[in-house]
């Protein structure tokens, strides 16, 4: 099926968006780690097909055992995979502690197969404000509830940039394996995603 986004690298340059709705790529964090992250996720630039690392696959971020070592962020990645959910994100530090929707990630919840929904064993892939608006600009729906009502239930293939999102390293299983309010396999994140695309079947998981 047709992409939900041709990701173009004409899309808005560098440094029109840094500044987006009064909150900076930084956010409102103040220690300088957190940051850092924030700068990573904030980012709004479009990976070229030629950067995608091969070696990056729903499989391999879903593999079991200590992995903050696994990928390398920034890394550009294509992955494909059944959505369990899409939530809106919550009030984080990356986003000014926004509390609209429209200026709020969306979480959208990747799991191999539709047999998985509501496990532990997901990874998530999120939708950033800056990439958001760059879809709305190009007549594509990327909010929350469209997003939902879209993707929930199908295949899809991501592709964006690699972040291993450290203020997650306690609730997930690669990284706290006993830890019984673990919700996520790992902290490895597509995030931003920069191309959703609906699959007919699962490929490439």
């Amino acid at each position: 099926m047709p992409a939900l986004a041709l990701c173009l690298s004409s899309c808005l340059g560098r440094g029109d968006m840094d500044d987006y709705k009064g909150c900076g790529p930084e956010g409102d964090a103040r220690r300088a780690d957190v940051r850092e992250l924030n700068t990573q996720k904030n980012r709004y630039d479009f990976p070229d097909s030629n950067q995608i690392d091969q070696s990056i696959s729903l499989s391999a971020m879903l593999a079991p055992g200590e992995d903050v070592d696994r990928f390398k962020a920034g890394r550009a990645a294509q992955i494909t995979g059944y959505v369990s959910a899409v939530k809106v994100g919550g009030y984080e530090s990356c986003n000014c502690h926004a509390s609209d929707v429209q200026y709020r990630d969306t979480h959208i919840e990747l799991v191999a197969d539709r047999s998985d929904s509501g496990s532990k064993q997901c990874v998530i892939v999120e939708v950033t404000p800056r990439l958001r608006a760059i879809m709305a600009a190009k007549g594509i729906d990327w909010s929350t509830p469209t997003l939902k009502n879209t993707i929930t239930g199908h295949y899809i293939t991501v592709r964006g940039w690699m972040l291993f999102d450290e203020e997650h390293k306690k609730q997930a299983l690669n990284t706290a394996p006993r830890n019984p309010s673990d919700w996520r396999a790992t902290c490895w994140e597509i995030h931003p995603v920069t191309k959703i695309e609906i699959c007919k079947d699962k490929t490439a998981l």
